[in-house]
This record gives C-alpha cells, sequence and structure tokens, in this order.
C-alpha cells in the first residue's frame, strides 16, 4: 500500500494554527507579565522558580496558581515573600483571570495603580501590611465581584472614595491602619453584604459615619483610635442588630453610653475606651448576656460600678481604669466566673476587696491600683486564682500583712504591692513565686528580714523593696538571682556588708542601696559584668576603695557614693565612662589626682566631688562638659588657677569650689556663664580685683568670694544682680568706700558681708532700700561716720555687726539694733545709745547734746502745730457737713471751683456730689475697708445704684496736674472703657483739693482674700469653684494685657484685689491704678504691687511689663490651690533637699479633699501653669494670652501618672 504525504507546506499551516490557539496566547501573555514585573523588583529571591528555564508555564512557579486545566493563572499569593518594589511594571490587563491576588507584608511601596480595575473577576484583594502610599484608586470600585478588600497597614492617605461603598458583594473591608481623612459621606450608599469593616487608625474626623448605619449585615465594626467626635447614635443598635464586635475606643465620642446597646443580643466586644463619655456605667450593660468583652476605660463617667455586671456570667475581660468612678467593689462581681482581665485602677473605689471574689477562679491580671482602698488582701484568693500571673493593688491604703498564701500564685509573673500601709515580715513563702518576673514592696512599713528564700526567684528581674522598715543583712542568696537587672533597697535600716554574690549577677544594670546602715567594703568584682549604669551607695558607712572594674564596659550613667568612708583613688575606668549624667562623691576621703580622675563627659550634668582629698588642677577640657549645670569641687587640695576655658560651660547653674588652694584672679569668662544663679570661691588664695563682669551674671542668687587676698575696690557693676540674696566680699583686702549702688540690690535676704577688708568711708544712706535684707557685717573695716538712722527701718534685718570701725554718733534704736548686743558695735570709740557697753548719748559730748536739745524742740512743737490743724480741719469738716440746703449748694459750687481734674464713663449717670451726698462727705460711719494707699466707702446713690468709692490722699496733686495732667487723663478715659465679665467696672475719677476718687461698681461678697482664708474657703469654696475663680481671673488678665486698644498692665494682682460675686464668678478689681497713684516717677513706671505678690524682677527695676502680672497671677493661683500664701513653697523650690519628693496631694488645701478625675486634672493643669508663671526669668513665663487658651483647649498633657503620685517637680514642664 502506498503512503501518500500530505504537502510539507500544509502541515507547517497546521503547526502555526495550533500553536497560537488562544490558551497557549493567554498563558504567554500571563508569562510575561509575570516575568516583567519580576525583573522591576529589588533581589526578589524567593521568585527564583520564576524562570522560563524552570517551567514554560507560570502554572508551576511559587505563589501561582491556575485555573483546573492548567491554561490560565487565576491566584497570585505571594505573603511574606520579602518583596521590594512597586507594582508599576505589574500588567493587570495581562491578567484578566485572576479571581485571588494577595501580595500581603511585603515591602512594596509607591500608589496602588488604577488599572487595577482591569482584574475584573477577582474577588480577593488583599495589599495590607505593606508601604503604598497616596490615595486609594477610585478605580477600585469597578472590580463588581469583589468579596474582601484587605487594604490596612499601609500608608494611604486622602479620602476614602466613595466609589467603594458601590461593591455590593463585598462581605469584608479593612482599610485600618492608614492615614486617610474624612469623605464627604453624602456620596456613600449601604454596602447590604458588608460584615466586617475596619477603619481602625487613621484620621478620620467628624461625627459618627452616617454610611455605616446603611451596612445592616455587620457583625464586626472598628473606628478605634480616629478623632471621631459627637454622641454614639442610639440607632447604632437599632440598625446594626447583628454585631459581635463594636470597638469605638480612642476617639472623642461624647455624651453618655446609649442605652440602645442592650438591644444587641450577640454582642461579644463592646469597646469605648479612651473618649470624652460621661454619665456614668448604664446599669443596663449587666443585660448584654453574650458580652465577653467590655472596656470604658479612660473616659469621664463618675458614678458607682452597677451591680448589675454580676450577670454577666460570659464576661472575660473587664476594663474600667481611668473613668472617675466613685464607689465600692459591689460583691456582685464575684458571680462573672468566666472573669480572667479585671482593671479597675485610678478611679476613687474604696472599701475592701469582696470576699466573692473568690469564686473568680479563672483570673489571671488582677489590677487595682492607684484608688482608695483599705482593709487586707484577702488570704484566700491566691488558693482560688491558680491561673494568676499578674497582682497590682499598688497606691491604695491596704493595711495587714502580706498574707503567706501568696506563696500558691506560682504562676505570678507580677507583684506590685508598692505605696500602700502594709507592714509585718515578707513572708517566706514569697520563695515559691518562681515565675516572678517583677516585684515591687516599697513604700510600705514592712519590718523583719529579707527572706533567704527570695534567691529562689531565678526568673526576676525587677526587685524593688525600698522605702520600708526592713533590717537585718541582705541575704547571700540574692546571688541566685540570675535574671536580676535592678535592686533597689534604699531608705531601709539594712545593715551589715553587701554580699560578695551580688557581683555575680551577670545581668545587674541598677543596684540602690542608699540611705541605710551597711558598712564594710564594696565587693571587688562589682561591675565586672559590663552592664553597670545606675549605682547608688549614698549615706551609709561603707569603706575602703571603689571597686577597680565598677565601671567595665563605661556603661555607668549615675554614680552616687557620697556621705561614706570610701577612700583610695576613683576607678580608672570613671575617666572613659562617656555616658555619665550624676556623678556624687562628696563627703568620703578619695584621694588622687583630679586630672586623672575624669575624662571628657559631654552629657554629665552633676557633678559633686566635695569634701574629699583630691588634688591637682582643674583641667581646661572640663569645659567640653557642655551639659554640666552643677560643679562642687569644695574642701579638696586643688590648686592652681581657674581655668578661663570654665566659662565655655555654657549650662552651668551652680560653682562651687571653695576651701581649695586656688591662686591667680578670678576669670572674667566666668561672666559669660548665663544661667548661672550660684557661685562660691571662698576660702582659697585669689587675688587681683572683683571682675566687673561678673555683674552680668543676671540670674546669680548667691555670690560668695569671702576669705581670699582679693584687692581693689567693691565692684559697683555687682548692684547689676538684681536676684542676688547672698553677697559675701569677707577676708580679703578690698578697699575704697562702699559703692552706694549696692543699696539697689533689693533682693538681697540672706546675707550682706563686707567684713574684715579695708573699707573706708561713710555707710550710703541707700543701704536702707535693703528692706529684705536679715544680716548685715561691715565690721572691721575703716569706715566712719554716723549710722544712718534709716537703717532701723530695715524690717527684716535680724542681726548686725559694726564693731571694729571709727563710727561716732548715737546707733539707731528700732529694727535689729534693738536687740543688737555690745559686739555688734565694739571697736568703735564715738558710739553711744542704750546698749551695755556703750555711753549713753545723754552724756556725752555738747555737740551731742545740742543735736538731742534741737530733736527735743521738733519733738515739742510738731505734735502741737498738728493739734491746732487737727482741730481747724475738724470745725471745716463740721460746717461743710451741716444739712442746710443753702450749705449743701454752696459746697457743690466750691466743689465745682476747685475741681482739678474728672473724667466719667460716657454712660454715667451720677456726678460727683451724688457720691459726695451718699457717703456723708465720706464719714467713717460709710468706710467698708482700709487699703495701702487709702480708705474705700461705700456709696448708696438716690437711683438705687451702689457704688464702691476709693479715697486716696496725693501728696503732689499740684505737681501732678502740672506735669501728668494730659497722660494721666488719658489713662483714666482708657481706664473707664473697660468691659469684661471678670474685671470690676471703673465708672469714673475725680481729683479735689489732694484727694484722689475712684469709683467701681460695688461687689458683694468682699475678697477672695478674706473668703479662702475664712470659713467659706474650707466649705463653700470647693475645687470646682477654686477652678471658677482662676479661669476667671486668666480670662481677665488676658484681657487688659492683649484686648484693650493699648495694653494694661494691673500691677497689683493679689487675692485682695480680686473680689466675688455671690456665685463666686471672680471680679479683678485696681486694674491699673497703682500706676496713677505714683506720679513720682518720671516714667510712670515706679514700683507697684503687693508684698508676697510681686514680680522679683520690680525689686531692682523700674521697667514694668506685662510679665509681673503674670508672676503676680501665678502666686494668686497657688494660693487658691494651697489655701495659704505659696511663699514657704515659692522659696523652698530652688533648694529641695536631694531625692526628697514634695508631693503635690500635700501642698493643696487639706481643709477641702483631694480633688479626682476631671478636677484632678484641671488642678494638676492649674498648679503646672502657675509654677511656669513664678519662674523668675521673666522671659520664661508664659503669655496670659497663652495661658487663657491653653486652659480653655488643656492640650498639654496633665496627668503622667496616678494623682497621688504627683509631685512638685513633676509639674515644671508647662512651656509656651
Amino acid at each position: 500500500m502506498k503512503l501518500i504525504h500530505a504537502p510539507t507546506p500544509l502541515l507547517n499551516l497546521l503547526f502555526l494554527l495550533f500553536s497560537f490557539s488562544p490558551s497557549n496566547t493567554a498563558a504567554e501573555t500571563e508569562t510575561q507579565a509575570l516575568l516583567a514585573w519580576k525583573s522591576s523588583l529589588l533581589q526578589p529571591d524567593s521568585l527564583a522558580s520564576w524562570s522560563l528555564a524552570n517551567s514554560t508555564t507560570p502554572c508551576e512557579w511559587f505563589g501561582v496558581r491556575c485555573d483546573s486545566g492548567g491554561s490560565v493563572v487565576v491566584q497570585l499569593s505571594l505573603p511574606y515573600s520579602n518583596l521590594v518594589g512597586t507594582l508599576v511594571k505589574l500588567d493587570f490587563s495581562s491578567l484578566p483571570n485572576l479571581t485571588t491576588l494577595d501580595l500581603s507584608y511585603n515591602n512594596l511601596a509607591g500608589a496602588v495603580p488604577s488599572n487595577i480595575s482591569a482584574l475584573s473577576k477577582l474577588t480577593s484583594l488583599d495589599l495590607s501590611s505593606n508601604n503604598f502610599s497616596g490615595s486609594i484608586p477610585r478605580e477600585i470600585g469597578q472590580l463588581s465581584e469583589l468579596l474582601e478588600l484587605r487594604l490596612d497597614n499601609n500608608s494611604l492617605g486622602g479620602g476614602i472614595p466613595y466609589q467603594l461603598s458601590g461593591l455590593q458583594k463585598v462581605q469584608l473591608l479593612d482599610l485600618g491602619s492608614n492615614y486617610l481623612e474624612t469623605p464627604d459621606y453624602s456620596n456613600f450608599t449601604g454596602m447590604p453584604s458588608l460584615t466586617y469593616l475596619d477603619l481602625f487608625l487613621n484620621s478620620l474626623t467628624e461625627e459618627f459615619p452616617p454610611f455605616i448605619l446603611k451596612c445592616t449585615n455587620l457583625t464586626y465594626l472598628d473606628l478605634s483610635e480616629n478623632r471621631f467626635t459627637g454622641p454614639i447614635p442610639e440607632s447604632l443598635a437599632i440598625n446594626l442588630v447583628s454585631l459581635e464586635y463594636l470597638n469605638l475606643s480612642f476617639n472623642s465620642f461624647e455624651g453618655v453610653i446609649p442605652a440602645s446597646l442592650t438591644k444587641l443580643p450577640r454582642l461579644r466586644d463592646l469597646r469605648l475606651g479612651g473618649n470624652n463619655l460621661v454619665g456614668g456605667v448604664p446599669a443596663t450593660l449587666g443585660s448584654i448576656s453574650s458580652l465577653r468583652v467590655l472596656e470604658l476605660y479612660s473616659n469621664s463617667l463618675g458614678g458607682p460600678i452597677p451591680p448589675s455586671l454580676g450577670q454577666l456570667q460570659k464576661l472575660e475581660r473587664l476594663d474600667i481604669k481611668l473613668a472617675g468612678l466613685n464607689s465600692t467593689i459591689p460583691p456582685e462581681l464575684g458571680n462573672c466566673t468566666n472573669l480572667n482581665y479585671i482593671e479597675l485602677s485610678t478611679n476613687r473605689l474604696e472599701g475592701e476587696f469582696p470576699g466573692s471574689f473568690v469564686k473568680l477562679t479563672k483570673m489571671r491580671e488582677f489590677g487595682f491600683s492607684s484608688n482608695l482602698l483599705s482593709g487586707k488582701i484577702p488570704s484566700d484568693f491566691f488558693g482560688s486564682w491558680p491561673q494568676l500571673i499578674s497582682f497590682q493593688v499598688q497606691n491604695n491604703s491596704i493595711t495587714g500583712r502580706i498574707p503567706s498564701e501568696i506563696g500558691l500564685a506560682t504562676n505570678l509573673t507580677y507583684l506590685f504591692l508598692y505605696t500602700n500601709n502594709l507592714s509585718g515580715p515578707i513572708p517566706v513563702e514569697i520563695g515559691n513565686l518562681v515565675n516572678l518576673f517583677q516585684l515591687d514592696l516599697s513604700e510600705n512599713s514592712l519590718t523583719g528580714t529579707i527572706p533567704s528564700t527570695i534567691g529562689n526567684l531565678t526568673n526576676l528581674s525587677v526587685l524593688n523593696l525600698f522605702y520600708n522598715n526592713l533590717t537585718g543583712s541582705i541575704p547571700e542568696e540574692i546571688g541566685n538571682m540570675t535574671a536580676l537587672a535592678s535592686i533597689d533597697l534604699n531608705t531601709n535600716n539594712l545593715e551589715g556588708e553587701l554580699p560578695g554574690t551580688i557581683a555575680e549577677l551577670p545581668n545587674l544594670a541598677s543596684l540602690s542601696v542608699f540611705t541605710n546602715n551597711l558598712a564594710g567594703s564594696i565587693p571587688r568584682d562589682l561591675g565586672q559584668n559590663g552592664l553597670l549604669q545606675n549605682v547608688s551607695f549614698s549615706n551609709n558607712s561603707f569603706s575602703g576603695e571603689l571597686p577597680r572594674g565598677l565601671c567595665t564596659g563605661f556603661a555607668l550613667h549615675h554614680l552616687l557614693v557620697n556621705s561614706n568612708n570610701f577612700s583610695g583613688y576613683l576607678p580608672s575606668c570613671l575617666r572613659n565612662c562617656s555616658k555619665l549624667l550624676r556623678v556624687r562623691l562628696d563627703s568620703n576621703h578619695f584621694s588622687g589626682n583630679l586630672e586623672e580622675a575624669f575624662g571628657v563627659h559631654p552629657d554629665l550634668v552633676y557633678l559633686d566631688l566635695t569634701g574629699n582629698q583630691l588634688t591637682g588642677t582643674l583641667s581646661p577640657d572640663w569645659a567640653e562638659f557642655k551639659s554640666l549645670t552643677y560643679l562642687h569641687v569644695d574642701g579638696n587640695s586643688i590648686s592652681g588657677d581657674i581655668p578661663a576655658a570654665l566659662g565655655n560651660m555654657t549650662n552651668l547653674q551652680d560653682l562651687s569650689l571653695a576651701s581649695n588652694y586656688l591662686a591667680g584672679g578670678i576669670p572674667p569668662e566666668i561672666g559669660k556663664l548665663e544661667f548661672l544663679f550660684k557661685l562660691n570661691l571662698s576660702s582659697n588664695m585669689l587675688t587681683g580685683s572683683i571682675p566687673s563682669e561678673l555683674g552680668e551674671l543676671d540670674p546669680l542668687t548667691h555670690l560668695d568670694l569671702s576669705g581670699n587676698e582679693l584687692t581693689g575696690r567693691v565692684t559697683a557693676e555687682l548692684a547689676n544682680l538684681n536676684d542676688l540674696l547672698l553677697l559675701d566680699l569677707s577676708m580679703n583686702k578690698l578697699t575704697g568706700e562702699i559703692p552706694y549702688q549696692l543699696g539697689n540690690l533689693n533682693s538681697l535676704q540672706i546675707l550682706l558681708d563686707l567684713s574684715s577688708n579695708s573699707l573706708s568711708g561713710t555707710i550710703p544712706s541707700n543701704l536702707e532700700k535693703l528692706t529684705r535684707l536679715q544680716k548685715l557685717n561691715i565690721s572691721h573695716n575703716n569706715l566712719s561716720g554716723e549710722i544712718p538712722d534709716s537703717l532701723s527701718e530695715m524690717v527684716s534685718l535680724e542681726s548686725v555687726d559694726f564693731s571694729y570701725n571709727n563710727f561716732t554718733g548715737p546707733i539707731p534704736k528700732g529694727g535689729a539694733f534693738r536687740n543688737a548686743s555690745f559686739k555688734a558695735y565694739v571697736g568703735n570709740l564715738g558710739l553711744c545709745g542704750d546698749v551695755k557697753g556703750l555711753l549713753s548719748c545723754f552724756s556725752t559730748s555738747g555737740e551731742v547734746s545740742h543735736k538731742h536739745h534741737k530733736r527735743l524742740v521738733i519733738a515739742i512743737v510738731v505734735p502741737v502745730v498738728g493739734v491746732l490743724v487737727l482741730a481747724a480741719t475738724v470745725i471745716t469738716i463740721m460746717l461743710l457737713c451741716r444739712d442746710d440746703p443753702r450749705e449743701k449748694l454752696e459746697m457743690e459750687k466750691a466743689a465745682r471751683e476747685s475741681s482739678e481734674s474728672s473724667i466719667w464713663e460716657r454712660e454715667c449717670k451720677f456726678t460727683f456730689m451724688d457720691i459726695a451726698n451718699a457717703t456723708g462727705n465720706f464719714d467713717e460711719a460709710c468706710c467698708i475697708g482700709r487699703g495701702r494707699f487709702g480708705s474705700v466707702y461705700k456709696a448708696e446713690l438716690p437711683t438705687g445704684q451702689v457704688v464702691a468709692v476709693k479715697r486716696f490722699h496725693v501728696a503732689h496733686s499740684e505737681e501732678m496736674v502740672d506735669m501728668y495732667q494730659k497722660s494721666f487723663d488719658n489713662e483714666i478715659a482708657a481706664l473707664t472703657e473697660v468691659r469684661h465679665r471678670n474685671i470690676v467696672k471703673l465708672h469714673g475719677f475725680c481729683s479735689k483739693s489732694g484727694y484722689m476718687y475712684l469709683v467701681y461698681e460695688y461687689v458683694s461678697r468682699g475678697s477672695l482674700g478674706e473668703v479662702l482664708h475664712g470659713e467659706e474657703g474650707g466649705t463653700k469654696l470647693d475645687w470646682a469653684m477654686r477652678l471658677k475663680v482662676v479661669h476667671g481671673l486668666v480670662h481677665a488678665l488676658a484681657y487688659l494685657h492683649h484686648d484693650c486698644s493699648l495694653p494694661i498692665v494691673h500691677r497689683d494682682v493679689s487675692v485682695n484685689n480680686i473680689l466675688l460675686e455671690s456665685d463666686f464668678e471672680p471680679r479683678l478689681s485696681d486694674f491699673g491704678t497703682a500706676k496713677l497713684l505714683n506720679p513720682d516717677s518720671s516714667n510712670w513706671t515706679a514700683v507697684a504691687g503687693s508684698y508676697g505678690y510681686m514680680a522679683p524682677e520690680l525689686a531692682y527695676t523700674m521697667r514694668v511689663t506685662e510679665k509681673c502680672d503674670v508672676y503676680s497671677f501665678g502666686v494668686v493661683a497657688l494660693e487658691v490651690m494651697m489655701g495659704k500664701h505659696p511663699g514657704e513653697l515659692i522659696s523652698s523650690l530652688p533648694s529641695l533637699p536631694e531625692g526628697k519628693e514634695l508631693f503635690l496631694k500635700e501642698t493643696l488645701d487639706q481643709r477641702l479633699p483631694a480633688p479626682a478625675s476631671q478636677l484632678a486634672e484641671e488642678v494638676v493643669f492649674i498648679v503646672k501653669v502657675a509654677l511656669a508663671c513664678i519662674s523668675s526669668n521673666p522671659s520664661s513665663r508664659p503669655s496670659m494670652r497663652f495661658v487663657a487658651q491653653e486652659i480653655s483647649a488643656q492640650t498639654q498633657a496633665c496627668i503622667p501618672q496616678p494623682f497621688e503620685t504627683i509631685t512638685i517637680g513633676m509639674l515644671n514642664g508647662f512651656q509656651e
């Protein structure tokens, strides 16, 4: 049979037709598209199989799945594949059959391409956990087959495109953790198939999105960590009846928790924490029987814990911390037998723990810290809770002993019982808690020894037992606790030596045992692990040398070993510890060369080497200590010059080099230390003159250059030190006169000592201006002349010493001179006076007797003349006060003729004569008060209006009218235009016959000072009212400073110039009048103000600014919060002892219960603002406008931790 061969061209054609079938063409297109995208990625190692060499079809490639026929790609699933690149080169149109695209958990970036809409068959799109940016393409809305869309955890921004709501088949939509912004919801439609919606952690604002209420099949809704506002809609529970998970936490939702939530029968998780909800915890929540998680923390709910919550049999997690709750703990909570997490910390819960809690057998995490709980810790808790891992009840008032049964809770990892009133010993059973990670029993009244069983806690990382009454030694077994990183046993009564085993702890980074009775030497190997960062051995009796390897690893930050008996050289490794922050070696016996002990430590803030035996010189390299604020090297044997380079330690605040052997001159460069407030160079061998540059140290409060060999004159520039409290130049070789400018040191308070020099001349009379000075010593000089009698007017002066000079004449009789002994005047042959040991002035020379005779004549004549003038005045007043109508008309006429100046507000409807008549020509019967400048009268006018009239005697009224009339009139006119609800209205002014009259509206309740310090201060003036008073004062001052046509400085803000309405609304009075009442000043800026309220700079400068009012406001605000003048607090702030904390709760007015919840936050904020306002540096004080804005918005964080633990030191961070 003959074979018939088909022609070759025909076979080729058939082959070509077969090769180019549709399925092969599609496969090749998909292959090329995938390879092109791979080539655009950065080192796509996970896609190594994507190669034609491995397979001609992509169906066998990693992450690729084809249809059942193996012809087209239907799934591309590459999660966690470490892909880096973009989607720009991925041609979606070449993958038309794709149903699943999963590129989650990679490092893909750039925009999501709009041509992704070509994937028309896509049912699942997951691009989550990448770095995609830009906006969500609206074209995704064309993927009509989508069932799941995940774009969460990227950097997408812009509004959510409304086209997404058109995806009617989508069941899951997750856009969480992006930067999406609020869209226009008007174009959104409901999504009937949607069951899961997550918009967590975006930048969405406004009220609850209305389109969500149309997604009626939702079971999961998460809108947490956005900025939604407004109420939670009642209709939410009506429309979304299938909800099982609802998370609205960390927004700004407000109002009450909707009662309608009880209509959600399937609700398992309800999370509403971190909002502004009020109105208490609804008792009806107890009827949502399906609830497993209830979170309402960080709201301002207030009220009690509803006992009905005990009906939630399925509840596993309950978190209502920081919610202002103020009840006892209902025992019904013990019925929630599935509860394993309870967190009710930082409320005002009181009473004891319910015994019913023993039924909570699944309890794992138990948190009731920072409440007002009392009673004992029930011992049967720990045997009933075998799964317990965290027990935190710190910051309460729990009493009794730590139950020994605590040893049964062997799964515990966190045990916090600190800051309670626990007593008795630490139970030995504590050693059974072998899984414990942190143990804190500090700040209690525990006694006895540290049990040796504590050594069993081999997983413990943090051990805090400080502030107790523990005795005995530190057990050797502590060396078994190999996981320990931090040990704090400070402030107990521990004794003996540090166990050598403590040096064997491989992870130890912090060791604090200060203020105990420990002795002996430190284990020589301590620090060899190279991890030590914080070491504190202060206030013990340790001796010997510090371990050579203490700072091995150079990680040391804090080294505090002061007040011990250490000796020998400092560890050489200390020189290389570049991370040092705080070093205290004072009050020991260390020796060696200072330059060899320290290197360059750029982060060092505090260095105290006082009272040792160190030698060597001060290195110029120390100028590299750029962060140093405190440097004390007193009482050593340091020699050489003071390096001029110290002037480059730009942050230095306290410098003491006293009691050394320093020589040479004082470098003028020290004058560049712009933050220096204490300088002590006493008891050295310094020579030369006092540099005038020291007068440029504006903040300086203490200057001690005594006990040197300084020569020349007392530098007059020292008078520029406006904040100076102490000046000691004694025991030098200074010559010349006492500069009269020293009388301008108005802040000088503690000491002025110029003794033991060679000063000559007389005592400058203007030293009388040092009215705050307590101690004055100018003894052992060559001064002469009389002691000015005006010095007796220095009301604060307690001690004087004028001995061994050449003074003559009588000694002053008043003040400190009255109590001074003969020792204060010995060595002055010409002095006389009523002091035992001095001659009487009546028995001295004729010249003295003549002077006394003249004084006697004056003393007789002046009173006689005064009596005659007074009699004439009384007769005149009697004539003026007669009720004859004709005489009244004559008085009005005379008043009009003699009126020097009169200014009234535009709408004023009374005259000065109305006021004179209403007060009986200012009769004493109408006087309602007296102040620094004059008297206050109450005038009831014929119209029924009541006004307050302040009358002042103006000694130089004629001069004022001549020289300042126009300026004065303009100021009065401006003051009558002031309009503010918190400012007393000034109706007008009149000046007549040497008196000035200011007419105000009358305020009924009286001054803030009277109310605050009276009976009402402890009753009616509660925290809410006090905050109201402070807020009103803030807005009044902000108005005067910033909203008047010309800024007005009050100049005398005090509790006596703030009046209160019947509802405690504050009204600021006397604004501007302090300035008006000082016409003697040519620039109208004479110092004014009340003692205790004046800004410190007013004591030395004539420049009055708004910042002076800010300081006064700070004092008033503190006084309102404390219930007393804060002078003691203000003076103690710069000098609190090391380690001493001043708790805010202890400084507040103890007549009132401590503030709670929102009130506590506001009180903390006001104190924080007030502390900023009393800054000694005017430029550091905020403006009143800023304070007003911050009080209104309260944008700066207030409570960093529980109210009871806040200290004054924590509140010094407020700034503009």
